[in-house]
């Protein structure tokens, strides 16, 4: 008889341990496997050649962290039962399992505005009729249907094992140390308060706080730098401009795959669409625009061309949006410099914003030594917080490199 009960070596959190059969049996299904095959952090490796790390290293992280916390908690009283850490780990081992080719760049694309929860939701449903109801706590818990609020948050809040995993991953491979952050330290601050949510005790303010900021310099830094956000910017035009191609009667060369939802009408999920959507990962695309480089369309050979030879359009930013009158000028300049006539098409704003810390959706809640829970902005001792209720937003104008010399 095999043993599931394996030990993982991962460069992050060293060793892993799985510590119960379903958890391996789920590694080794073919859904999960996949994730081997997408980033984690999308077409990053463009600016950060480290960073080629994959959802499926990010997925056993997060269980491990999950495990982790779960131990904790218990150390402080909590209850809880063996079928519940089963339920929280494989919940949190899943979450990321519906995510496409380049992760979040391209889940749109394919299915319509399907978010990648939803598609998580969908295969692990099917999972669960494989594993004859072994995963419906899990499904319970992912979907904060669990009686016991505080399995989802660690799931999904804005203190969630899976930011805590990402953040310190993502530090790890891109090198960006403003990211790392003591994770051990956050877990072991971890409390769960009388009305069953997820809370964090008040001893523990300034590793929040300094979990926060790393998001936040993370987020700017890294995930919205200007050429990350272009790059993931030119992987939905390049599809968007295949799927408007191929509805226009143009064949293009790709997988039988991608083909398939290159040519896929807007309709609700079929059976088909999941099957196909499982086969699909980062190699299919990358392949695409290895072919795409050399399509008749300009748009899209140029496109591809700046991914696959790392020649990437010129970008500006800015705190404001840009005047209309300067991107006209660059679309202008496009068409001289190219040629064509609708060089609109390769001049783009791109805005990104982000709330560093969202006092609304599931606030951070500090617990007290009498037992009362305050919102981590409200505390005392808060050095930081308080700025970070605040929206910022970056503009990023990107237009072809070629024209830079030409403008004044």
């Amino acid at each position: 008889m095999q043993n599931k009960l394996k030990i993982i070596n991962d460069p992050v959190h060293g060793f892993i341990r799985i510590p119960h059969e379903i958890l391996f049996d789920v590694i080794e299904h073919p859904y999960f496997q996949r994730l081997r095959r997408i980033g984690q952090t999308g077409l990053l490796n463009l600016i950060f050649p480290g960073a080629t790390h994959t959802r499926f290293h990010h997925a056993l992280g997060a269980m491990h962290l999950m495990f982790t916390a779960l131990e904790t908690l218990r150390q402080k009283g909590i209850k809880i039962s063996e079928e519940e850490e089963k339920g929280a780990m494989l919940a949190i081992l899943m979450h990321d399992i519906g995510h496409g080719p380049f992760s979040h760049a391209l889940e749109n694309m394919l299915m319509d505005d399907w978010h990648h929860e939803k598609l998580s939701l969908l295969l692990m449903n099917k999972l669960n009729e494989e594993f004859n109801g072994q995963l419906s706590v899990a499904i319970e818990m992912f979907q904060g249907k669990y009686h016991r609020k505080f399995f989802n948050q660690l799931i999904s809040s804005q203190l969630d094992v899976d930011r805590l995993d990402y953040l310190n991953r993502d530090s790890f491979f891109t090198g960006v140390s403003e990211g790392n952050i003591n994770t051990q330290r956050i877990i072991s601050m971890m409390n769960v308060c009388s009305e069953g949510e997820l809370v964090i005790d008040a001893k523990g303010v300034y590793s929040i706080e300094n979990f926060l900021t790393a998001r936040m310099f993370m987020y700017w830094q890294v995930y919205y730098h200007k050429t990350s956000a272009l790059a993931e910017f030119l992987l939905v035009k390049i599809l968007e401009r295949a799927k408007y191609l191929v509805s226009q009667g143009m064949e293009l060369p790709a997988g039988e795959n991608l083909t398939y939802f290159l040519h896929r009408a807007k309709t609700s999920a079929t059976d088909e669409d999941i099957y196909r959507f499982t086969q699909l990962d980062d190699n299919d695309i990358i392949h695409a625009m290895k072919s795409w480089q050399n399509s008749e369309d300009f748009i899209l050979s140029y496109w591809c061309r700046c991914v696959i030879q790392r020649n990437l359009p010129k970008t500006v930013i800015s705190t404001h949006p840009f005047e209309k009158e300067f991107i006209e000028e660059k679309i202008k300049n496009t068409n001289d410099f190219f040629g064509i006539d609708n060089g609109k098409e390769l001049v783009h704003e791109i805005k990104r914003k982000l709330l560093p810390y969202d006092t609304e959706r599931q606030p951070i809640y500090l617990l007290q030594k009498g037992g009362k829970k305050i919102r981590l902005e409200e505390s005392q001792d808060q050095l930081l917080s308080g700025l970070m209720v605040h929206k910022t937003a970056r503009y990023i104008l990107t237009f072809p490199r070629d024209i830079s010399q030409i403008i004044s």
